[in-house]
């Protein structure tokens, strides 16, 4: 379905307004909207174009909620945090089951590696308790596929042979892991699968001044289209708020003061071309910031991060710094002395901040979803999400619902609810673009007829796959631009803008020239 004009929202009244477009967002959109609520869903930009899109793919079994703090008797110094990881743990393991069981095309499996060094804080007998408490807690009937192997036969693995000081591995822990192969599809799949049930979707729509009516026991929220600079006025019983990193300049959206709910850590990756003997390899392990690191299987590349920072800096600029770059080789080479990389063998990069739950007592953020509820400082009707990661959105969704449902009664009828993957069927011998021979011109002009993209980075990144896959060659927006142009309203000058910008978005927010 195209776009809405913004004026066709102006007075409109729905149960929920959810605020940010990302993982989160569209996972609560899609529940509510299947439960029966009324709902409206904005972003400012475009849907799943911020953290989303940034992070390090993982769909994890949950091992690393077991992992405590940074001794290996954390746990039974703080038992309520054991518990708590195992609620994220078996969180994460239904998540992954049912990606699994529904979503397989979104996903790619990984044998994962993690080297246990015999001065390691974490011991063998430690990674065979946690795998069993991860068997305890129900794997969905997804295998872990765990086994330890020896150092002698890790030697005679890719990656794990170039491992620094091998005569000091005890062994090496291997499981699987899943990996999605495209995070940014599988928000844009939920936000359709939304719309379908009635949810009304707006990216590109800003949120500008949130405003109590007491009286009618709603909020009045103010928003602005980004592109025209047309505005609307819509209310709602309750106010979800997703918006991730930008969950606290939404909250003074209000104009009431509001405890701060965000802490931002930025993690930036590399892409690299790795000798063809490495294809599906990876190896995880803890920096010496005691913090994971991965190389994992890209299509024909290999990535490698994160960075664990705390970012503070521009919200709507993060992109990754020479420094950055430098840190990831230097870790990565440290760990693997005999990896064949240097900063002339990154292909691109990319950077991203991961909205934790803010702590005082957590310097990085609590790693933990929570959902707050502003009534008790003062904002009735206005709920926040924070720390939710990509791989239990899902339960992300079904959270916001519960919390929803405690608070208000829907005001329409059930639907079923669909978590299938949605995908363009074209016939085979239709033209397919030369550069990306994967994708047909149907394919993108459907994408940019139905899915409200409005630049070709919306169009190339999340809509089809071209962005991420095929090394992020430029000269594609060459050719997919024209493509498109009589359905998205280009003249030859919007084209030659697109274009330049497509090639500027790849060069100052991933490093390719």
């Amino acid at each position: 379905m195209p776009r809405d004009s913004i004026q066709a929202l102006d007075q409109k009244t729905f149960d929920v307004i959810v605020i940010g477009g990302g993982v989160n967002g569209s996972s609560s959109a899609h529940h509510l909207a299947a439960a029966g609520y009324s709902v409206l869903l904005v972003d400012k930009g475009d849907f799943a174009s911020g953290t989303s899109s940034r992070s390090s793919r993982i769909l994890g079994n949950g091992m690393h909620y077991l992992a405590g703090g940074h001794s290996p008797w954390d746990f039974i110094l703080r038992p309520k945090r054991f518990l708590t990881g195992c609620r994220m743990a078996r969180s994460a393991l239904r998540s992954r089951a049912q990606m699994v069981s529904n979503t397989s095309g979104r996903l790619n499996r990984v044998k994962f590696a993690f080297p246990i060094y015999k001065d390691s804080i974490y011991k063998p007998w430690q990674f065979d308790a946690g795998m069993k408490v991860l068997k305890t807690l129900g794997t969905g009937g997804v295998d872990l596929a765990y086994e330890r192997i020896s150092s002698q036969q890790a030697q005679r693995h890719p990656l794990l042979q170039w491992l620094r000081t091998p005569e000091r591995i005890a062994s090496v822990a291997t499981f699987d892991q899943f990996q999605f192969n495209w995070p940014e599809r599988v928000v844009i799949d939920t936000i359709m699968h939304a719309q379908d049930l009635g949810a009304a979707v707006r990216n590109y729509t800003s949120v500008t001044g949130l405003d109590r009516n007491d009286a009618a026991d709603t909020w009045r929220a103010s928003i602005k289209d980004m592109v025209s600079g047309e505005t609307a006025t819509v209310n709602a019983s309750l106010v979800l708020n997703t918006a991730g990193i930008w969950i606290d300049d939404v909250n003074r959206k209000t104009g009431q003061a509001c405890s701060r709910k965000i802490t931002g850590t930025k993690g930036i990756h590399i892409a690299v071309r790795l000798p063809p003997e490495c294809k599906g390899a990876s190896v995880t392990w803890q920096n010496r910031d005691n913090e994971h690191m991965y190389i994992l299987p890209w299509q024909d590349l290999h990535y490698i991060g994160p960075t664990e920072t705390i970012y503070e800096g521009d919200l709507d600029d993060i992109h990754p710094t020479e420094d950055e770059i430098r840190w990831v080789i230097d870790e990565a080479k440290y760990m693997l002395p005999g990896l064949p990389i240097a900063r002339e063998d990154v292909v691109y990069a990319w950077a991203g901040v991961r909205p934790w739950t803010y702590s005082a007592d957590a310097p990085k953020g609590l790693r933990v979803r929570v959902i707050h509820d502003l009534a008790q400082e003062g904002m009735k009707g206005i709920l926040a999400l924070t720390g939710g990661p990509l791989m239990s959105h899902r339960a992300a969704g079904k959270e916001a619902l519960e919390a929803v449902e405690a608070r208000l009664r829907p005001s329409l009828a059930p639907k079923p609810i669909s978590y299938a993957a949605r995908k363009f069927a074209a016939p085979p011998d239709v033209q397919r673009l030369k550069l990306a021979p994967d994708v047909t011109i149907l394919e993108l002009r459907h994408a940019a007829q139905t899915e409200q993209p409005l630049t070709l980075v919306d169009l190339l990144f999340r809509r089809v796959p071209v962005g991420w896959f095929g090394g992020m060659d430029p000269a594609i927006a060459e050719e997919a631009a024209p493509a498109v142009a009589d359905i998205l309203g280009w003249d030859a000058e919007d084209i030659a803008r697109e274009v330049q910008a497509y090639k500027t978005h790849l060069r100052h927010f991933h490093l390719v020239e």
